[in-house]
């Protein structure tokens, strides 16, 4: 055979299938070219994320415009209400996720417990409940709150990243611990806003320098 008539070498062949820009190129589509358009694409991507996705990050991954999907967005989620499907779709720290409907809550906390689920103490709820109220603020102060040393519920909740570092105090250099995004994701808020009107039962800041001093002497 001669050098004309052969064929292309293994070489040739790859430059003839992968896109001048590299493998990135290859995932192209057109959003109407599914069967359930936009909508359903945007089903797709929701369905595979582990946390709240944002609206911009959705529009870059389906080439659309930010409107447009805040529009199907809330139109799914009142899609879902109107058919009385067992999950809803929120809009919970700065992003969109599938929940299931909290009308299942006792159906799904059946199949959950028996174990297999590690629930967070007395004592880790309510510290996690000062710092939620009292944000940011010191061990410390959540020990005067309490009565008793935090140290080792704070670490675990740390562990868990329902809270978080935040900075530090002034006056005394303490650490300042503040809830995380995940906080928000578990509890379903959109925002600490939503949280119930509790802190008026808690301490003023007064209050506690003034507890936590006694507690140091």
């Amino acid at each position: 055979m001669s050098d004309q008539e052969a064929g292309p070498t293994p070489l040739d062949a790859a430059d003839q299938t992968v896109p001048e820009g590299g493998a990135e190129e290859q995932i192209a589509f057109d959003i109407n070219d599914f069967p359930g358009g936009a909508r359903s694409a945007i089903e797709a991507v929701l369905m595979v994320v582990d946390e709240p996705v944002t609206e911009v990050a959705i529009a870059s991954a389906l080439e659309l415009p930010v409107d447009d999907v805040v529009a199907h967005l809330h139109a799914l989620e009142e899609e879902y209400a109107a058919a009385q499907r067992g999950f809803t779709l929120r809009s919970v720290a700065g992003g969109w996720r599938i929940y299931s409907r909290s009308e299942y809550a006792p159906v799904v906390e059946k199949f959950l417990l028996d174990g297999q689920q590690a629930k967070l103490t007395q004592a880790a709820l309510e510290t996690l409940a000062v710092i939620a109220y009292r944000q940011p603020i010191s061990r410390s102060r959540v020990g005067a709150v309490r009565g008793v040393n935090v140290d080792g519920v704070v670490r675990t909740l740390l562990t868990r990243g329902l809270i978080a570092e935040v900075g530090n105090d002034g006056e005394s250099g303490a650490v300042l611990y503040g809830t995380t995004d995940y906080f928000l994701q578990r509890l379903g808020l959109g925002s600490l806003d939503e949280l119930p009107a509790l802190a008026p039962y808690l301490p003023e800041v007064d209050m506690l320098d003034e507890l936590a001093e006694q507690g140091r002497s």
